[in-house]
């Protein structure tokens, strides 16, 4: 089966690589008047180059004590500014210390503060105070940080805290700038866009049967736990240690996690991750959950050791391995274990009894990953000699090799069709099963870093990849055909998450509280809406009282207006008839003033009763609304009561709510007011009204005057209002400003996490140097050993002569002895026989033993030396032949390539001559046509067909001159390829003759 594999999503971002160096905080800038000078800060050093000669040449020597650069700005050709983590500004003039100055934290002016306030309620405030005293005071001691720098035509700007910044200029020396204005802006933060990602190598990743989600680990301190159906990152915590190795339980509610310190078996909560049981196993390189999830394994140095994941004993202990395991992996059903390690070595165990059942020893290899068939019958190793291995039967069976790239990890799909391979430059090869020594796989590109671990799902669907770079890949397995693996649907995944009890009941806590709340913010709406429709109430019937009033008052002023123009008309006729009639006129007017003033005394005893009518209304009027006062009265203190016995029984929120209830009773305390002032403004209008009754002409004044204190009332209502808004709007802010503390504090975390950070490097330098001392103290012991060898091979020796001399002496008694039977002849020749049998055959036959046997030894050691150097000699061969044999058939096949290029080439150069030919064949016949059209008359020129045309001999010039170039062009690329054919065909032949 042939699959392909493409990539679903990737988490992680690549850190920024140039020329092998990877820079982290630095800033790099080219000067806007000289392009060719640069200016690079970071932290520890300030430099400057020059663009010359191709290469580029510092400018500048640093001097004095090293600062932290946090930015820069050129502010001419000579001229840097730089800024510190300190608050240190720094003007560099030609690379030289030019002037400098140190800034001090700025703290925001009262009116930004008092802006960014809140007061929604008296609790909130009281604990937003605090929270802000608190924050000033961290303002307050804070270190000022100059973050950002910037030139402008009179000088810079720079800010040396969040939400400040300061513009300095030139004095009138122009050699020392001045601050010359402070603007403070309202500070914004930034939320996360997406989840955040691994910022270092990845060292650990596994993922679960039972949930679609897989566990990374990292250099940078961190344990993620993704979900590769939906693509999100479920779970994240930091911790102080380096995490090495990571292993999920096949239910997906525990993982192990291997840190320098220890290894840590950690519950996988809903929203956090729980330490549940340590392990003292320092710097657990690897570990791994049974497949049944009821064992795990853990490395620790050259030891593998079995943990029961139920009652955390350590069940065995396999021992075996002389260097550094680099992988380990369980049979499907966890009865068999495989490993290897650095020393070429991949052991089987068996778990019933603790032994080895097979190995296979390459020493010549450093394995970095193996993987297992699904009946765990092959391994398949992976490691430094750029090969695929598969073995079984404690032997190597196939070897693939790899062209010219370090295989660093291997994965094998359930079903045994496929085998994915991770290679040291990022690059993920997808290979059939059974193996072939031919190149055939599929490669794609993935990692910017080597891939560091692979891991395949158990339905086969995706394939899941982590590098050093920090990113994690999951690809999706296809079939070649275009349709996805059998099995896809059929995957069903648990859902449970694990909870802690105290999280559960600060849960329930929460929402009771929270219903709570919401329950006493609508008893408090509620009665917010009654007071306010009870006060629109009074309202709208005063107004109505008052217009009615107003009516009337009209309606009088019309009747009056009426009878005055009675009187003027009466007075009229009056005036005329005075001439004809005077007498009777005197006679009727006298009657008529009887009359009129039985009519006036009617009239007033009329408008006294109206006046009488009215203050008696005015009266029922206003007990009216003082029942209704006492009434909302005796309302709001029966609520207030109950409110109280309410709050006395709460005691979580008993100050809040009286607080709360305090500032209703203000409130009501306002409205009581707001009505007392309307009673005095009502008598003032009585007062008003009498005065209007004794002066009619002073009526419209009045009414003005009542118009106006009612354009004062709805201002007042309006007021209302806007407070009513007001509240709401700094409830808003209140809530803005909490986020704005959280941010904050988030920042303060970051900042501990840096220092954490640094800590923990030096810590790892301290390390270094701890290993570096016991290194040395390891040479010094291998020394002191090999003086203490020296020291026993002279005592030996020491020992041998006076044996010898021992022996010499004795030889010389005997010889003495012997000298003494010199005239008998018989004895003599018994005593030399004596000395020979003593002294001579005995240590002649023990050295010529001893010779025998050390001569064996040395042949045997020379003949396997030499057997082992033959097989090495051998493999060289096979491999050198085979890379000749490759590059030979590719040089081949080179060649043919150029020859068929070069004959295609001369084909369109013929091509090209023929055109060449014909072009120039037109051109004279168009030379003979013009000079027959230039001959012929004009009427045929009028015959012939309008089309519009340049001159021929120009358009058949630019065809040739066209032409020419191609055919140039042509001959150049004739000449490069038989150049590149030369060459080729040159090394080919040199290598055959070699």
């Amino acid at each position: 089966m042939a699959a392909a594999a493409l990539p679903v999503a990737v988490f992680g971002c690549r850190p920024r690589v140039a020329g092998g160096v990877c820079f982290l905080e630095e800033r790099v800038s080219f000067s806007p008047q000289d392009s060719t000078q640069v200016c690079i800060t970071g932290n520890g050093f300030f430099k400057l180059f020059k663009y010359s000669g191709g290469n580029l040449k510092q400018m500048n020597l640093q001097k004095g004590e090293p600062e932290n650069y946090l930015c820069h700005a050129w502010l001419s050709e000579e001229k840097v500014v730089c800024g510190t983590d300190t608050g240190k500004l720094s003007v560099f003039e030609t690379g030289e210390l030019h002037w400098e100055t140190n800034l001090e934290y700025r703290k925001p002016p009262r009116e930004l503060e008092e802006d960014t306030a809140t007061k929604e309620y008296e609790s909130s405030l009281d604990v937003s105070c605090g929270l802000a005293s608190e924050d000033t005071g961290t303002q307050h001691n804070s270190v000022p940080q100059i973050s950002a720098v910037a030139a402008y035509s009179k000088g810079f700007a720079c800010s040396p805290s969040p939400g400040v910044v300061l513009l300095f200029e030139k004095s009138k020396g122009n050699k020392v700038y001045e601050e010359s204005q402070e603007i403070w802006e309202k500070i914004s933060y930034f939320a996360y866009l997406n989840f955040p990602l691994h910022s270092d190598s990845i060292t650990g990743l596994d993922m679960c049967i039972w949930k679609p989600i897989l566990a990374t680990c990292s250099l940078d301190r961190s344990v993620r736990i993704w979900n590769y159906r939906t693509n999100t990152l479920e779970l994240c915590k930091e911790y102080q240690e380096e995490a090495y190795t990571v292993s999920l339980h096949p239910t997906g509610l525990f993982c192990l996690v291997g840190f320098s310190d220890k290894l840590r078996f950690i519950s996988l909560l809903y929203e956090d991750m729980h330490v549940f049981k340590e392990f003292a196993v320092k710097k657990c390189r690897e570990c791994s959950f049974s497949n049944g999830g009821h064992l795990f394994a853990a490395v620790n140095g050259n030891v593998i050791q079995i943990y029961s994941s139920i009652t955390f004993d350590n069940v065995s202990n396999l021992k075996g391995h002389s260097g550094k395991i680099h992988a380990i992996k369980w049979s499907a059903d966890d009865t068999k274990f495989v490993s290897c390690d650095t020393h070429g070595a991949v052991y089987e165990w068996n778990l019933m009894t603790g032994e080895r059942e097979s190995e296979c020893v390459l020493k010549t290899c450093i394995y970095s990953s193996i993987s297992l068939s699904s009946d765990a019958k092959i391994i398949f190793a992976v490691g430094s000699d750029q090969t695929l291995k598969e073995i079984s039967e404690s032997s190597i069976q196939h070897e693939v090799p790899a062209y010219g790239v370090v295989y660093t990890a291997v994965a094998v799909s359930h079903s045994g069709h496929m085998i994915y391979v991770g290679t040291s430059l990022g690059t993920i090869r997808a290979m059939k099963y059974p193996l072939t020594l031919k190149r055939d796989f599929n490669e794609y590109q993935a990692h910017a870093g080597a891939v560091t671990k692979m891991s395949v799902t158990s339905d086969d669907q995706f394939l899941l990849t982590a590098s050093e770079d920090g990113c994690i890949f999951i690809w999706k397995v296809y079939d070649k055909e275009g349709g996805g693996l059998k099995g896809e649907a059929e995957v069903e995944y648990a859902e449970e998450v694990l909870i802690m009890r105290s999280d559960i009941e600060e849960k329930i806590l929460q929402e009771e509280k929270e219903k709570q709340e919401l329950q006493y913010q609508c008893e408090l709406s509620e009665l917010m809406k009654k007071q306010a429709r009870e006060v629109q109430q009074l309202e709208s019937e005063s107004n109505k009282k008052l217009l009615m009033e107003n009516e009337r008052y009209e309606e009088l002023q019309v009747k009056s207006q009426r009878m005055q123009e009675a009187y003027e008309r009466q007075l009229n006729s009056l005036e005329e008839s005075k001439s004809t009639a005077v007498k009777e006129l005197t006679e009727h007017y006298e009657e008529k003033l009887k009359q009129k003033t039985v009519l006036l005394q009617e009239a007033k005893e009329n408008m006294r009763r109206q006046l009488q009518a009215h203050e008696e209304r005015e009266k029922k009027i206003y007990e009216d609304g003082d029942q209704e006062i006492s009434e909302i009265k005796t309302k709001y203190e029966k609520q207030l009561r109950e409110e109280k016995e309410s709050n006395t029984q709460l005691k979580g929120e008993i100050g809040v709510m009286n607080k709360r209830l305090n500032s209703l009773q203000k409130e009501l305390k306002d409205r009581i007011r707001d009505i007392e002032e309307m009673r005095l403004e009502q008598q003032k209008l009585e007062n008003v009204i009498r005065a209007l009754e004794k002066d009619i002409l002073a009526l419209k004044t009045e009414i003005k005057e009542r118009s106006d204190t009612i354009l004062d009332k709805e201002k007042h209502i309006y007021d209302l209002k806007m407070k009513n808004q007001e509240l709401q709007n700094f409830k808003f802010v209140l809530s803005y400003k909490i986020e704005e503390f959280k941010k904050q504090i988030e920042s303060r975390e970051n900042d501990i996490k840096t220092m954490k950070e640094q800590i923990q490097e030096m810590e790892e330098e301290l390390e270094g140097f701890h290993k570096e001392s016991t290194q040395l103290k390891l040479n010094i012991t291998q020394l002191q050993q090999k003086l203490k060898a020296s020291y026993r091979e002279m005592d030996k020796e020491r020992q041998k002569k006076q044996d010898m001399e021992t022996v010499i002496k004795r030889f010389k008694a005997d010889l003495h002895n012997c000298v003494g039977f010199i005239q008998d002849s018989r004895k003599m020749k018994d005593g030399i026989r004596e000395l020979y049998t003593k002294y001579v055959q005995q240590s002649d036959v023990v050295e010529a033993e001893e010779a025998d046997t050390d001569l064996q030894k040395q042949l045997m050691k020379q003949q396997e030396y030499h057997e082992r150097s033959l097989a090495v000699l051998k493999k060289k061969v096979m491999k050198d032949q085979e890379m000749h044999q490759a590059a030979y058939m590719r040089i081949v096949q080179e060649n043919v390539s150029l020859i068929k290029e070069i004959n295609d080439l001369r084909q369109e150069l013929k091509v090209a001559n023929t055109q060449v030919h014909d072009l120039r064949a037109a051109l004279r016949l168009n030379k003979k046509k013009k000079a027959i059209q230039d001959t012929a008359p004009s009427t045929e020129l009028l015959s012939g067909p309008a089309v519009l045309r340049l001159n021929p001999e120009m358009e058949s010039e630019k065809i040739i001159e066209i032409q020419q170039l191609e055919i140039q062009y042509l001959r150049d690329q004739i000449q490069e390829k038989g150049q590149v054919l030369n060459c080729p065909s040159s090394a080919s032949f040199g290598q055959k003759s070699s």
